[in-house]
């Protein structure tokens, strides 16, 4: 696990000092190693390229391990961040064809399979992983993200330099990206409390997409997608079920989630679990208790606010399987205290990851270096209530289209206002925007995800950017026309993965951890475990009474009662409390002053104060001024 970068000039040396000042920014990732190396290419159009990597020793802790790599047999070079869970049984299938290995590493056996199968190589991966390399033969610059988009790949490029890395913040320290604020970037942070990719807050930088890879040759650049979750997103065939039953379905997740869960241990370096006290991280729990791995480390965090205090449900699961318990007691005062380095850490501005950046913190603290979290059991297994609200938005959708364009706006003006009479506040304003979407809604889904909706976006927006606000939405787009044919349970979960897992709580998990040379995994996402889920009808992961009854039944009752029939919470701070109490000073101060830096002239004068008072009168809910907080004081360190 590590973090890398690259760049790529044309007919010129590479820009001094920019590698080496990007691969030290990238320093947190890798704490334990790190190297560079500038290649000249060799065909007609000359162009110099460097590679940088900053390394985290998970696996082969030896000097063989060193990035980046090379392939004495092909030329090519590599830079790695992430971990290839199946890389003994690739290594097996390359040595039976004649490879031979140098060291014990994940890395190399990455760089030996690219040189055998080329592109064709990540049909075979099963990983979390962003990697770059140098094609000698072929003049080229080949870079790929995982399945799932579990770790980050940012690039920019004009017409003098290709340049990519984990982190924004490595692109900056270039010197070869311009501060600009994107448009589109803010635009989204807004509408939905991060920025979804492809795009960023920087303008010109852009993600690398999860399920793609980036060819650069000779300054042209190729992206190509290789995977999504379901085929179906694709190529619009629903095909049949991979099983007939149920019970077939239980067992077959069975199988593909202990196996998941088996090959992300693999490590050599000592690992833990985040516990929740939910189904997800204790599933987690009972099925490495059952692997004899030994007594198992376990970390949560605990709050004295009893309404979001789940520490009962911890001890409940760290008694019943006897881990080695870590309870980490978080006060508004500690909170307070971490955040100024928990936006530092923020590769972009994000509404969430406090949460993680405490608990990441306390976990490296206790020598662990690895750790398994349950991230994505809500989206693959149907845990969130929109799986059950979007399908009946939808239907609702269909029939307000369906009515004369005169009754429509009649219908919108007469429930918004009496929606805003009896239940004023978010809930309101969301189903008013509903109502009166005008077309303007790409699918009633992005509601459930929304902070501003349309109408309080534009309040907070000038002039030119309340214009320009509707033509952002580009990408979302195709999201919504490959779930298209999944039917609607499915769809929401794919909704689910591809907007507020991959673009919110993925990317805070990998930099919040990151920042403290933690590895994340997360095999609830494994994606050949993503690949049957997606195959099976919808309607399963909701049927009977029991939450996520395909993730519960295929543990074969490991779970207390207690814990699959918890109300459901979400690993969420007490920021409504704490926003009101002593945090209230500090949030009171920024969002009461006017826009700085690059906000200043984008957002409208007082249209922070606007939001903040409307949380002080309980009308809106601490999220947006929390928002607005975090984007103030992230442009301020970054731009």
């Amino acid at each position: 696990m590590c973090g890398i970068v690259g760049l790529a000039a044309m007919r010129s040396p590479l820009p001094p000092g920019a590698l080496d000042r990007a691969t030290q920014a990238l320093a947190h990732r890798g704490p334990d190693d790190s190297g560079t190396i500038v290649l000249h290419a060799t065909t007609r159009e000359p162009a110099e390229i460097g590679l940088g990597n900053r390394r985290l020793a998970i696996l082969d802790l030896s000097p063989l391990g060193h990035q980046p790599m090379h392939d004495p047999a092909t030329g090519n070079w590599i830079v790695f961040n992430g971990e290839i869970y199946n890389f003994r049984e690739l290594r097996s299938r390359l040595e039976s064809q004649g490879a031979n290995f140098q060291s014990n590493s994940d890395t190399e056996v990455l760089l030996k399979a690219y040189g055998a199968w080329g592109a064709t190589c990540l049909d075979h991966l099963r990983g979390i992983f962003a990697f770059a390399i140098w094609d000698a033969q072929r003049q080229k610059l080949f870079i790929a993200r995982d399945h799932v988009g579990v770790k980050p790949l940012y690039y920019f490029a004009d017409e003098k330099v290709f340049a990519f890395a984990s982190e924004v913040r490595a692109l900056l320290a270039t010197n070869v990206v311009p501060r600009r604020l994107s448009t589109a970037g803010l635009v989204n942070y807004l509408t939905f409390g991060s920025i979804y990719d492809p795009d960023t807050l920087i303008d010109n930088v852009s993600a690398l997409r999860p399920g793609h890879y980036l060819e650069w040759q000779s300054g042209r650049l190729r992206d190509v997608e290789y995977w999504d979750f379901a085929p179906s997103a694709s190529n619009g065939n629903l095909g049949k079920p991979a099983v007939e039953t149920r019970l077939q379905a239980e067992k077959q997740i069975h199988d593909l989630l202990y196996e998941a869960v088996e090959q992300q241990t693999v490590s050599d370096v000592p690992l833990g679990v985040f516990l929740s006290g939910g189904i997800d991280s204790s599933t987690l729990v009972a099925i490495l208790s059952r692997s004899g791995r030994g007594k198992l480390n376990t970390f949560s965090l605990a709050f004295r606010e009893p309404e979001y205090n789940e520490s009962a449900y911890c001890r409940t699961i760290a008694r019943r399987f006897c881990t080695e318990h870590h309870e980490v007691l978080i006060s508004q005062r500690d909170a307070l205290d971490a955040i100024p380095d928990a936006i530092r850490a923020m590769d972009q501005p994000t509404m969430d990851g406090v949460n993680t950046y405490l608990i990441a913190k306390k976990t490296r603290e206790a020598g662990i270096k690895v750790a398994l979290s349950g991230l994505g059991g809500d989206e693959m297994f149907g845990g969130y209530s929109s799986f059950r609200t979007v399908p009946k938005l939808e239907r609702f959708a269909r029939w307000k289209h369906s009515l004369p364009s005169g009754a429509n706006h009649a219908i919108g003006s007469q429930l918004g206002r009496a929606l805003d009479a009896i239940y004023p506040g978010v809930r309101s304003d969301k189903l008013t925007a509903l109502i009166s979407e005008n077309g303007r809604l790409l699918h009633p889904y992005f509601l459930t995800r929304m902070l501003f909706v349309p109408a309080q976006r534009e309040r907070l927006l000038n002039e030119v950017l309340r214009a320009a606000s509707d033509t952002v939405f580009e990408p979302l787009k195709q999201i919504v026309r490959s779930a298209d044919s999944l039917d609607p349970i499915n769809r929401v979960s794919y909704f689910e993965s591809r907007c507020y897992m991959q673009n919110t709580l993925l990317r805070d998990a990998d930099c919040m951890s990151m920042a403290h040379g933690l590895e994340l995994r997360v095999p609830l996402l494994d994606h050949k475990l993503s690949e049957c889920l997606f195959s099976l009808p919808g309607i399963w992961k909701l049927a009977g009474r029991t939450p996520k009854p395909l993730l519960v039944n295929a543990t074969g009752g490991a779970l207390p009662d207690a814990i699959v029939r918890r109300r459901k919470r979400g690993f969420t701070l007490p920021f409504e409390r704490w926003l009101h109490d002593e945090m209230r000073g500090e949030i009171e101060k920024t969002l009461c002053s006017e826009p700085k830096g690059p906000l200043a002239g984008v957002l409208r004068p007082g249209a922070m104060q606007h939001v903040w008072e409307r949380f002080k009168a309980g009308k809106t809910s601490w999220s947006r001024p929390w928002a607005l907080y975090v984007l103030q004081r992230w442009c301020e360190l970054n731009f």
